[in-house]
This record gives C-alpha cells, structure tokens and sequence, in this order.
C-alpha cells in the first residue's frame, strides 16, 4: 500500500508552515534520515531530500531510484550517482541548509558539503518532530491496527504462553512470532539509529536490572554483548512477576505497550498497591491529554500529587529514575512530545502519547503499565486495551 500522494503533499506543506514561522529566511533543508524520507516520500531508499522554500521538492535517489519509483507518488524523483549529480541539475545553492543533526554521522555531513556549499549548517530536528507529532486520520488508522494486535497478544495470548521453566529469552521469541503472524512488521524504530524486533521481558527483579536506555524498566539481556530481548538464563516460577514491555508495528507506525501477570500465585499485596496505584496515575494523566494542554504541566501536576514516599524507586529503581510519564510515538518509539519538564508546545489533537507510570519493588520487580493514548477532546483514548495488568495466571 502506497502512501498517499495527499499524505505526502500535507506533511510537505505543514512543515513548509512551520519553518516559515519558526526560521524566518530559512531557504533549503536538505533530509537523508530514513524515517524522514519515508514520512515525506513514502520510500526509504538511500538518498537526500531536497526541501526549498520555494519551487519544487526533489529526491535525489542514490539506490534503489527503481524501488523508489515503483514505492512511491512522491512526484519528484532523480537518479544520482554521488551529491555531484544535485549539483550539477540545481545550480547555484544557499550557503545555510537545515539538516538532521541528531542522525547525520559527520562523515556523511563531509561528503554533502564537498558538493553541496552549506558552509552554515542549522538544525532541523526538532521542527521536523513536531510536525511528526500530530497524525493524520491515514496514521492514527495505522496505529489503531497496531495498537489492536499489541491488546490481542498481551491481553489474550500472552497469558497462555506462560509456563513453570520457561525462560526469558524463549518467551520473547515465542512472542516474536505470535505477533508477526498476528500483523507486527518485524521490528520497532526508535530515534538516532536503533532499531530491535520486539522489546524487554523480565521475570522478577530481572526486570529491575540496570540498562543504557532511558526507560523506567531493565533487562539483563541475551548477553553482555547483546543486552536486549531476555535472558536464557532466567526461568520463570510460581510467585514470579512478569513484566512484557514490548512494542508493535503496523506499516511503519507503532504503539508502546507493558503488561504484567501474577505466575502461580499473588505477588505481596504491597507490591500489588504500588502497581494499582501505577494505573491510577496512568488514568488521571490520560484525563489530561487534550488539545492546548502543555506537557510538562501535566508532568507537574501529576508529579505534585505523588506521596514522597511513593516517588522512592518512581519511574525508575534506585538512582535510575527517569524524568518523564510518557512519550510521543509513530514511525519511531520515542518520539515528541514527552510528559517532561521542557516541553512547552500545547498538545493538538490527534498526537499520539505512550504513558508508562512504573515503579520498581525491592524482591519483586516493576509493577506498572503502559498503553498508547491518541489525544482528543475528551483527553486521551487508548488504543492498545484498558485491561489493568496483574494479569493472574495461576
């Protein structure tokens, strides 16, 4: 299925908008993300996007330019050898180009500019999330596919798949292949240059087990080499908390979501509060997520509602806290906005937002949940089930 041709001239337009009202006197981006150059062409070929203020947009396609004719309606696609070819087709260029900062490794920046004289380079990133962050009624319909296949799976399957001695890793790949048959692409995106095929599993305090990423949960990991999936190491046992954070793709667009399950008996009736308590904060946030609410005062007052004694091992375990109750998500995982301090741009309607209130218990594990929200104005409207975890398995 192509991307529409309406899709690609809307986003074209809408951040042709927003530069003109952000960077007055902009005159050229220039995008060579792949997640960028699908969102704007509807291919992800290996090229640069050539985005003026004025005139035409141009793909210049290094390879596959046959694969990016026959992918896309994006009207403007050329073949290039090397960034000579734009040259010599373009003429005369701007000396200020605003480009992916965030993604662009600096041996490609030199190469570009050997060619192309963008001697004032400006960052494009944050303008190009934020046109990102509001869907289309074509994207959220994307979403709402994936985010039926994630409930099915956690809320249906999920639990049937649990057995005394299975370990973390198998149940991940058993999970893997239940979702790809049930529609998941393959694999989940996130910013920078990461990409996995599900997410984390974790029976126990497995889950609890420090990571490099910036996520209240952890996982050991397949190995030091590979610290991802699940480990094949860890058997899951009665009384075992099991926490599923995974996510789910659907033609590129993905939803976030976590599920726990009591395995052959009750976890402490504490430990039980503190999740419940999770869920609640989830609910009042999603109460929240209407057009021309700013996130980081909903991040405030949530926060500002929160028992001191509750906020030990919050959004985290120990002094690995993270700084956030939820995330933008689309074509990546991560994405604009977050329910953070520092995020000030008022939600509009059709943003999408994952919230993950999640705490971290001593001899437990992470209590907690996690499900995709599309904003509207009644606040937010899940998309990836309502079911409230602790899902009993006995």
């Amino acid at each position: 299925m192509k991307v529409p041709l309406t899709e690609l001239t809307d986003r074209m337009s809408r951040f042709r908008e927003r530069m003109d009202a952000r960077e007055p006197g902009w005159e050229i981006a220039a995008i060579t993300g792949k997640i960028h150059l699908y969102y704007f062409t509807g291919t992800m070929q290996d090229g640069l996007l050539l985005i003026p203020r004025e005139g035409e947009a141009v793909f210049w396609v290094r390879q596959s330019y046959d694969r990016a004719v026959d992918e896309s309606l994006f009207p403007a696609i050329r073949p290039m050898r090397s960034y000579r070819d734009i040259t010599a087709a373009s003429g005369r260029m701007p000396e200020t180009a605003y480009l992916e900062m965030d993604l662009m490794p600096l041996s490609q920046l030199q190469r570009i500019q050997k060619y192309l004289p963008f001697h004032d380079i400006r960052p494009v990133d944050a303008h190009l999330g934020m046109v990102r962050a509001k869907k289309s009624q074509y994207e959220l319909k994307l979403m709402e596919h994936a985010g039926k296949i994630h409930r099915r799976v956690l809320e249906d399957l999920a639990p049937q798949m649990l057995g005394e001695g299975l370990d973390e890793a198998t149940l991940i790949c058993d999970l893997y292949s239940v979702m790809v048959k049930e529609g998941h692409q393959g694999l989940i995106r996130f910013g920078g240059f990461n990409e996995m095929l599900l997410g984390q599993v974790g029976f126990g305090t497995s889950s609890l087990c420090p990571t490099c990423t910036d996520t209240p949960g952890g996982v050991s990991g397949l190995h030091p080499s590979s610290p991802q999936m699940g480990s094949p190491h860890r058997k899951l046992k009665p009384g075992d908390l099991v926490n599923i954070d995974i996510g789910c793709g659907y033609k590129g667009y993905q939803t976030d979501k976590t599920q726990t399950y009591m395995f052959g008996k009750p976890i402490p009736e504490a430990a039980i509060e503190q999740h419940h308590r999770c869920v609640e904060i989830q609910d009042a946030t999603a109460s929240l997520l209407r057009p021309g609410a700013i996130p980081s005062e909903i991040y405030r007052t949530i926060m500002a509602d929160l028992e001191p004694a509750f906020l030990k091992n919050f959004m985290g375990y120990g002094n690995r806290q993270v700084k956030f109750l939820g995330h933008g998500i689309g074509l990546w995982i991560d994405e604009t906005p977050v329910i953070a301090e520092g995020f000030n741009e008022p939600l509009e309607e059709g943003m999408v937002i994952a919230l993950e209130p999640k705490k971290g218990i001593a001899n437990v594990g992470l209590v907690g949940i996690e499900n995709t929200f599309i904003v509207t104005p009644q606040g937010g409207r899940s998309i990836t089930g309502k079911n409230k975890g602790l899902i009993e398995v006995f």
